[in-house]
């Protein structure tokens, strides 16, 4: 009987950091490109600026799921 213990997967770790470090900086310019946009309602660039500010928010959202993923996908996968 042998007593195989399991070990992380370090690639999938440092993937999964490395796509939350890169999620940091558009967690902050989202919300702030957003509020600059609704701030200038009445330009005309408006709605690509609001565009813009919704891309970078789902992209974060999208890059901190990946992230996550994974990480706990090297802490417990074989």
């Amino acid at each position: 009987m042998s007593n195989k213990q399991p070990h992380t997967n370090k690639e999938k770790l440092f993937k999964g950091i490395r796509l939350l470090a890169f999620s940091l900086p558009l967690i902050f310019i989202g919300p702030a490109v957003l509020f600059s946009a609704f701030n200038n309602q009445d330009k005309f660039l408006f709605i690509p600026i609001l565009i813009l500010a919704l891309v970078i928010l789902f992209l974060a959202m999208w890059l901190i799921f990946l992230g996550i993923k994974n990480i706990v996908s090297g802490f417990f996968d074989d």
